[in-house]
């Protein structure tokens, strides 16, 4: 059992947008609903350039055996500060990979931590995880008060009635997909081994365009329906406001 089990998040503009202002994002970037990530109509909604996708993918055998595959001979991560391309976190909270996953948007890219207000709990949490370790970084997390009850606020928001905090929400996953400082596609999820470095995008490629999309979330979509497994999903992104 995690040290601590939280209340899961729903992926919705309404809770993720309340979290991420309330943590000290700017009001001038907001996450979006993507509606399709092939339609050019429905696409034209959502700001570009899109900064980082926030997807919650259901875990299904093929993925779980994907997962593993791909994990099983890493050691653990061992870069911090300068070194590390990316501020990752090992998650060690339960139900707690939806504020996660936002963190790993917000901070890793440049763009949208540009946006992060000086003296704020994004920016605290920034500064104190960057020159740290997995386990370090993970309690920086785990005893960041203002952290848990904004979750615990944002839990309260979604469309369904929220599950209790002792309840383990099996089954679902938060990834996030962002273009790092260096130009890179990365996949960020704390239930892995660690960072995953997708490839290096173009200048005037975002985490929508085509290629983009063929290197991360298309790439586990297609896992998926090879298996003839499970293709629902829910993706928000992050990128300028509409407001």
């Amino acid at each position: 059992m995690p040290p601590k089990m939280w209340v899961v998040l729903e992926n919705n503009p309404q809770v993720m947008n309340h979290l991420a202002h309330s943590l000290g994002l700017s009001k001038k970037l907001a996450f979006h609903d993507i509606y399709s990530l092939t339609d050019p109509d429905l696409l034209s909604f959502i700001p570009r350039p899109a900064l980082a996708l926030l997807v919650i993918i259901p875990l299904t055998p093929s993925w779980h055996e994907a997962r593993t595959a791909e994990d099983k001979d890493k050691s653990e991560y061992a870069k911090k500060g300068d070194e590390d391309p990316v501020i990752w976190f090992k998650q060690t909270i339960g139900n707690a990979c939806g504020s996660i996953g936002l963190l790993h948007c917000i901070i890793n890219s440049p763009v949208a931590a540009a946006h992060i207000a000086p003296d704020s709990t994004l920016d605290a949490i920034r500064n104190e995880a960057l020159d740290k370790k997995i386990w370090e970084r993970a309690k920086v997390l785990e005893e960041n008060e203002v952290f848990e009850e904004k979750h615990k606020e944002a839990s309260q928001l979604g469309d369904t009635v929220a599950p209790e905090a002792s309840e383990y929400h099996l089954g679902q996953h938060f990834v996030a997909f962002v273009k790092g400082k260096d130009g890179h596609l990365w996949e960020l999820e704390g239930g892995r081994m660690g960072p995953l470095d997708r490839g290096v995008l173009a200048e005037d490629e975002d985490v929508l365009s085509e290629r983009a999309l063929e290197m991360g979330l298309g790439r586990l979509m297609r896992i998926e329906s090879e298996k003839g497994g499970d293709l629902r999903f829910s993706a928000t992104a992050l990128a300028e406001s509409l407001d």
